[in-house]
This record gives structure tokens, C-alpha cells and sequence, in this order.
């Protein structure tokens, strides 16, 4: 399963940052889970982009092809 870098207290500082003034706890997980379905999701593009180019490092460029 995929662990969790983003968590729900980043999530709400983020929403502040961009001018929320009151974050609900749903709000912040929902943006939190969204955030890292997505960024998995990038994760395993890029992981698979490197192994088509027979490389076990990934790479910027990867990370930059996935987005």
C-alpha cells in the first residue's frame, strides 16, 4: 500500500498558504490523499521510464516525462 509523505496537517498549512482562512479536517485529508495518489502515480511513471531505458537510477528527466 502507499504510505503517506503528504499528511493531513501539510495539507491544511498548504491550504492556508493559498489564503484559506478555516480548513476543515475532510478538506485537509481529501487534499492530502489527492496529492499523493498523484504524486504515486508520477512515482511509478518515472519508475517505469527508467527501467524502458535500462537505467535502475531515475532520473529529473524521468520525473519530468511522468508529469
Amino acid at each position: 500500500m502507499l504510505s503517506m509523505p503528504i499528511n493531513r496537517i501539510t495539507a491544511k498549512r498548504m491550504l492556508k498558504e493559498a489564503g484559506a482562512e478555516r480548513v476543515s479536517l475532510q478538506a485537509a485529508e481529501e487534499l492530502a490523499e489527492i496529492i499523493n495518489r498523484y504524486a504515486y502515480g508520477i512515482a511509478k511513471k518515472a519508475v517505469n521510464l527508467s527501467a524502458h531505458a535500462k537505467r535502475k537510477t531515475v532520473k529529473k528527466a524521468d520525473i519530468d516525462l511522468a508529469v
